[in-house]
């Protein structure tokens, strides 16, 4: 392959004249993009009214969390500031859009690069199984570039009445009372290559830290630390005749060489494929994983060129604290990553209107001040709806990942079409599906069988490398 030659990407992949057979209208992307629904709400007189003013609220980082966060607030009447250092931020992300996103947040169909109808999952003895069988017609997996998928929402937060600044968070100073401003400290850019900035300060009544898994917010309110993989990928132009095989079709590889704990990928986006790996592992090891995942793939990737590498923490676990006074985490910044999927890209926009619609209703559209009993309900919220879900996906990895005898029962297991549809039920829709009492107990008999046959085979061959 060539030698690495990183570039941006501009525009957006031509869309198809085909008629979508998803429910939503498709509207073309825009800059400037005009959705004129504002939150009408009715909430207890209780806190203090701001006067001369309305609330103000400083969102911090412009992903899909942090886009979609001052949207909601701007909508709902609040003074909302987002800061974003990166523009063209392009975090190593397969850009996985499930189906049920694109409707509940009004995405326009034409920021879907490709549609992913097909999957292989292979196996760490290049076992592949192919999945997807049991998908509609209208059904799939949108890929989505996040420079563009986070530029629109960004844009559309403008719109809706937010000042988007470029801009680099540094610190942020805590009131002294409880109704006294919190200041924040950042360098403002004018978007010219090589600026220096200029020091600003801000002061807000309340944060929202969706600034990634380094966040200085989370350190400014002393978060704690936790445990964090590192995502790595390579977007690779292929061939045009290699890139017909993955139209529609996304590769996952599991194996010790390509992560002890996680898995490999190669997706397609737009014109090219991210191929990547993920460990929580030393970074010295990256080369090697990552290397592997390339010769898994090398026929189907052979005569390509590098555009970019990119490579970023991802949080294994929620941090101990996600709150504290009128300061409250969202995204990867409080640690929302499944795990065994590695999820976060539908969670973090998700889980921002659980923690914005709140102040909303707790300011009454900006009128009041909001103290951190309403920033709580977002985080009880959280907790009753989705801690399950994580929980039982670090289950899984934790049984299927182990070992390689461990992996190959996990794809074997991804060729029942029971597992394969209840699945992509659950994906699509994210919403737990009920299943078909018969068909639940012989998957239980299949798992715990494949899990026998995994142990027996793990035994073997650690008799073999004594």
């Amino acid at each position: 392959m060539a030698s690495i030659a990183p570039k941006s990407f501009i525009g957006l992949r031509q869309a198809s004249a085909e008629k979508p057979h998803f429910t939503i209208q498709a509207k073309p992307i825009s800059l400037n993009p005009s959705i004129h629904r504002r939150l009408q709400v009715n909430a207890a007189k209780t806190s203090p009214k701001v006067t001369g003013r309305n609330l103000r609220v400083a969102v911090v980082g412009g992903g899909p969390a942090g886009g979609s966060a001052a949207e909601t607030l701007a909508k709902g009447g609040i003074e909302t500031f987002l800061i974003e250092r990166k523009m063209d931020n392009c975090k190593p992300c397969g850009g996985a859009i499930p189906l049920c996103m694109v409707g509940e947040f009004d995405l326009p169909l034409d920021i879907i690069d490709r549609r992913v109808t097909k999957m292989k999952m292979i196996s760490p003895s290049n076992v592949a199984v192919d999945i997807g069988q049991t998908l509609k017609p209208h059904e799939y997996i949108g890929m989505a570039r996040r420079e563009v998928l986070d530029q629109y929402l960004r844009n559309r937060a403008s719109e809706n009445g937010a000042t988007v600044i470029n801009g680099l968070f540094l610190k942020m100073e805590k009131p002294g009372d409880g109704e006294a401003p919190y200041v924040l400290h950042y360098t403002e850019y004018d978007g010219k290559v090589g600026g220096a900035g200029v020091k600003k300060n801000l002061e807000v009544d309340a944060v929202i830290g969706a600034d990634g898994a380094n966040s200085r917010v989370a350190k400014s309110i002393d978060a704690g630390d936790y445990e964090y993989a590192i995502a790595f990928q390579e977007r690779i132009k292929i061939p045009d005749d290699k890139m017909v095989y993955y139209e529609n079709l996304a590769e996952m590889y599991v194996g010790d060489d390509v992560s002890p704990d996680f898995y490999g990928w190669v997706f397609p986006q737009c014109d090219h494929v991210p191929v990547g790996t993920g460990t929580v592992t030393p970074q010295g090891n990256f080369k090697k994983f990552q290397l592997a995942t390339r010769n898994r793939s090398k026929d189907k990737i052979l005569g390509g060129k590098f555009l970019r590498v990119e490579a970023h923490p991802i949080p294994e676990h929620p941090r101990p604290r996600r709150l504290a006074g009128r300061v409250a985490l969202v995204g990867d910044a409080a640690g929302y990553v499944t795990k065994c999927s590695g999820e976060g890209f539908y969670f973090a926009p998700k889980i921002i209107r659980m923690c914005a619609e709140p102040i909303v209703e707790g300011s009454e559209n900006g009128k009041r001040m909001v103290n951190e009993a309403d920033l709580r309900k977002y985080l009880e919220k959280w907790d009753k709806t989705y801690w399950p879900t994580y929980k039982v996906l670090d289950v899984l990895q934790k049984v299927f990942y182990r070992s390689n005898p461990a992996r190959e029962a996990f794809v074997e297991m991804c060729a029942d079409e029971y597992v394969q549809k209840m699945t992509f039920d659950s994906y699509l829709y994210k919403r737990v599906v009920p299943g078909n009492p018969w068909e639940d107990l012989k998957l239980a008999v299949n798992t715990i069988g494949s899990l026998v046959r995994a142990n027996a085979l793990r035994r073997e061959m650690e008799k073999l490398n004594v």
